[in-house]
């Protein structure tokens, strides 16, 4: 029997009483010895020693709890299971929603079936047996939709259980292998689909398996896209050209779009999402470079009108894809869809993974790449690519085989609420993978956005490998290419500095200066609107283009400032100010140094006379010199016209004139006005 303890003194002797301990007096942790208020300076007692009593009944109750805790879980899962079950007996049981139709009736025909697997890059080739109806139940822009019977290679013969699917057929008249072409457009659009699960979204989505059929008994063979029936309400959520759907505004749709954007690099953006739910069919593929998926890839000039009236949402900024830069103007127009998104009922969890950037290799090797991604990771690279020290980088990937553990990819579950705890469980050892980012399902790794903090102390410090620091710097470096400029710029710095990269376009850029033409065009001016097209947005993007290095944009920007005739935004204009010429002569410089002549032939005169230098730089006859010296020997494809103004012999007889007279830095040589003069003869000349 549990008691307490506690001492009654009488005038000589002191006596013990013990009563029996009650259940709140351990709540209450009353059981201490001594009690309080005693007086330590009795002698003769035992030394004070705090009771066990607490601690085995607060540990008896946090087992109780932990048991609980885990007949809570499975009951839980119980309770997922027999929801799941009760799904699909329902699924069996569901009554047809063609039955009035009679399909079963209709003629029995057998086709050629094609279908395209995106992770072999071949197609399937086999005979299916359907039934479709002769007359067509809806269409869209282009196709006819026509229902179809499809029997299972199971099914023999018993069309009652024959599956519902839709044949789509071009309105008029395309090549037949724009159908072959629309099927690998939306094969390789599910792979981004797959992607997208794999950095555990709040909704995941998924793409219709389509296939072309070819009725080959029927007169001129045709061919027909087939897919499955899905019945619900259809909705178009975004389009090719911008389009947002008000009456179905969701973020995941738009999300995933933005997310392709990012993930890929910049090479391409998956719009024109539409489906029943997070099911979609048809989309489109907007690239970089405007090649392949057929005329609906709009290039640079889609995402440009993607981007115009896209405004982040939660879980964009769940998986850390930066907003693209829009001007004040264009941030009030999109006002009215960022406060309806605040009404979708989507909430996210906070176990995202934020994207990254993939590597040199990956982004020219985009479908390759997600098809490792797709396998299960098991650290073998794809034939004939390069080992995992050449795409992750040899830190990187030092650090994944001593720290990481091989765990597979991640089960790509519709459910997103039954998830929310799956990090409490993780290990030590995988927290501080995560803490770096580093994930073991993918061949790239992914960083993971944790909770939980930690912070080094002055005695851990030391115990860090310096090959971990450069690893978790590297991975920093390759988080996804961001959707703002200022990132991107930064981005292309680092770049600069890396002599082993060679310089490339930025498609951001690129996307800015197709949105600052479309301003110009009036692309986003409303039809009623009488106003002119808004020139502060027009010049907002063309200043973001010539920052992200785009040349057109460069020496737009560096003939406005300069007060000099321009070709983009004709009817902009600022005013002539000091500033303003210091400003038009840095993007001239800018211009010069990446090839454009006729920058470089103004940046010669500009030095050789000492006209329009701004304020920082004064006459330099050897600036002058240099400057003639490059316009005079680029390389006939490389902005070189013999035709143009300034041919190249005027050029070099100026550049004489200024070796004879020397001056202004530039020191007298008569040799080079020799060679100089040789140069500028004409080939008819002796």
């Amino acid at each position: 029997m549990l008691s307490d303890v506690y001492l009654e003194e009488n005038s000589s002797d002191i006596h013990m009483i013990l009563d029996p301990l009650e259940l709140t007096d351990i709540n209450q942790n009353l059981c201490s010895w001594p009690p309080q208020g005693f007086d330590d300076g009795i002698t003769g007692l035992p030394p004070r020693k705090e009771s066990q009593i607490f601690s085995v009944a607060m540990g008896m109750k946090k087992k109780r709890n932990v048991m609980l805790n885990k007949n809570e879980q499975n009951s839980n899962s119980r309770a997922i299971r027999l929801k799941w079950k009760n799904a699909a007996y329902r699924a069996l049981r569901m009554a047809d929603p063609w039955k009035e139709f009679h399909l079963e009736k209709l003629e029995v025909e057998t086709a050629t079936r094609y279908r395209y697997s995106a992770l072999r890059k071949d197609w399937v080739v086999d005979e299916v047996t359907i039934k479709m109806a002769k007359e067509s139940f809806n269409h869209g822009a282009m196709r006819s939709c026509y229902r179809v019977k499809k029997l299972s290679n199971f099914a023999h013969d018993n069309w009652e259980h024959a599956s519902n699917y839709v044949a789509k057929k071009y309105m008029e008249n395309v090549n037949r292998e724009v159908y072959f072409e629309d099927v690998k457009l939306q094969m390789d659009a599910k792979l981004w689909s797959e992607e997208y699960n794999r950095h555990n979204p709040p909704k995941k989505v998924d793409i219709f398996q389509m296939c072309v059929i070819e009725l080959y008994s029927r007169p001129g063979k045709p061919l027909f896209h087939l897919e499955h029936y899905i019945e619900g309400k259809y909705v178009k959520y975004n389009s090719n050209s911008g389009f947002i759907s008000s009456e179905g505004l969701r973020l995941t749709p738009q999300a995933f779009s933005h997310f392709t954007f990012e993930r890929s690099g910049h090479e391409l953006i998956v719009v024109d999402i539409q489906g029943v739910g997070d099911l979609y069919t048809d989309p489109q593929i907007h690239t970089a470079s405007g090649k392949d998926y057929g005329d609906g890839n709009l290039g640079p000039k889609g995402m440009a009108l993607f981007f115009h009236s896209h405004v982040c949402n939660n879980i964009c900024h769940s998986l850390s894809l930066s907003p693209f830069d829009l001007a004040v103007p264009e941030k009030k127009a999109n006002q009215k869809i960022a406060h309806m998104q605040r009404s979708c009922k989507t909430r996210v969890r906070g176990t995202e993974e934020i994207c990254i950037l993939p590597s040199q290799y990956e982004r020219s090797h985009l479908t390759e790449f997600l098809r490792a991604r797709t396998r299960t990771y098991s650290g073998s690279s794809l034939p004939g690519s390069p080992s995992d020290s050449e795409i992750l980088g040899s830190p990187v990937d030092f650090y994944i085989r001593c720290r990481s553990r091989d765990s597979g990819n991640r089960t790509m579950s519709s459910g997103s609420e039954d998830m929310d705890g799956e990090d409490d469980e993780r290990s030590e050892d995988e927290d501080d993978i995560s803490n770096l980012g580093l994930n073991s399902d993918s061949g790239v790794g992914s960083l993971h956005l944790s909770r939980r903090k930690r912070y080094d102390s002055e005695s851990s410090a030391t115990s860090v490998d310096e090959r971990e620091r450069v690893a978790f710097q590297e991975l920093i470096a390759r988080q996804s290419r961001p959707s703002c400029v200022h990132n991107e710029v930064q981005l292309r710095k680092m770049l600069e500095n890396d002599e082993n990269r060679n310089p490339e376009t930025s498609v951001l850029g690129q996307v800015h200066l197709e949105m600052a033409k479309y301003h110009e065009l009036g692309r986003f001016t409303a039809e009623d609107d009488e106003e002119e097209y808004n020139r502060d947005a027009a010049f907002f993007h063309m200043q973001h283009a010539a920052d992200c290095g785009i040349m057109e944009a460069v020496v737009t920007m560096a003939r406005i400032y300069l007060q000099l005739q321009h070709d983009l935004l004709v009817d902009i204009s600022v005013p002539d100010t000091p500033q303003h010429q210091e400003k038009g002569v840095w993007y001239m410089l800018r211009a010069a140094s990446g090839g454009d002549r006729a920058a470089i032939i103004h940046m010669a005169k500009a030095f050789d006379t000492g006209e329009n230098l701004g304020l920082s730089r004064e006459k330099s006859w050897k600036e002058a010199v240099y400057w003639y010296d490059r316009a005079v020997n680029m390389e006939e494809g490389e902005e070189f016209d013999a035709c143009m103004d300034d041919p190249a012999y005027l050029l070099l007889s100026r550049q004489a004139d200024l070796y004879r007279q020397g001056g202004y830095g530039l020191e007298k040589d008569y040799n080079r006005v020799n060679c100089t003069k040789k140069q500028q003869r004409l080939p008819w000349q002796p």
